[in-house]
């Protein structure tokens, strides 16, 4: 048949299905190997939904990089599940995700998340750095604090320590943007952010502003505050 051409399966225990744009789980899968899978890989096909796992009562090992899996993702219970790679899909929500893992993988000990908005990683996120990177670490693993390998690193003694005592309180937090109306109700197009007063953006029509500018500055990636004595100028 056209849809297993290029199934992997070793002694039935080992399934690879990848690259077939599925946006499910084929029936197929689950009615052939369902109860002796240990390891499935679904990789790089258009999976919106997981729900055909609900046949695959023995796995062990479950990697779907490069789906489309969002917030709505719902796992069957999957108690001898101990590795879950979901690397570069559509996961936003880290707090949700969790406490559904929390409640249908008891085992869990591996967990990828890399390439997901969920995961604040520098890598995929230019705009995030360590600092945000570790918070989420710790949040990570204040809800599943069995974990012993969570991303590309291994969990350390330390990090098990400080999440407990205070995981509950690194959340990252996304805020939400909401772009301004007009008069009309239509959105304005987001400018970039500039602290030059509204006259002087127009690079067509541009004229010197003398203006007062209020902004925090909190010192990050500083090279600290440095102080310019009379005898320095």
């Amino acid at each position: 048949m056209a849809h297993t051409e290029s199934l992997v399966s070793l002694n039935g225990t080992q399934i690879s299905y990848i690259g077939h744009d599925a946006v499910e789980i084929p029936l197929f899968l689950g009615d052939t190997y369902g109860q002796f899978a240990k390891r499935l890989d679904l990789s790089f096909n258009q999976l919106r939904s997981l729900a055909g796992l609900k046949m695959f009562t023995e796995l062990e090992e479950l990697v779907v990089d490069n789906n489309q899996l969002g917030n709505d993702l719902q796992l069957p219970r999957l108690p001898n599940l101990h590795t879950l790679t979901l690397n570069k899909n559509q996961l936003t929500d880290i707090e949700a995700l969790l406490e559904h893992l929390a409640d249908v993988t008891p085992s869990l000990q591996y967990l990828s998340l890399l390439g997901n908005e969920a995961c604040p990683n520098q890598l995929v996120n230019p705009d995030k750095d360590e600092d945000d990177y570790q918070r989420y670490r710790y949040f990570v693993l204040y809800k599943l604090p069995n974990l012993k390998f969570l991303d590309s690193r291994k969990v350390t003694k330390n990090e098990v320590i400080e999440a407990g005592a205070r995981g509950a309180f690194m959340k990252v937090v996304k805020p939400k943007s909401e772009a301004p109306q007009n008069e009309s109700g239509s959105e304005n197009r987001q400018l970039p952010y500039t602290p030059l007063p509204r006259g002087s953006r127009d690079a067509k029509n541009h004229k010197g502003v003398f203006a007062k500018c209020r902004y925090i500055y909190y010192g990050k990636h500083s090279e600290g505050n440095r102080f310019i004595r009379n005898d320095q100028l």
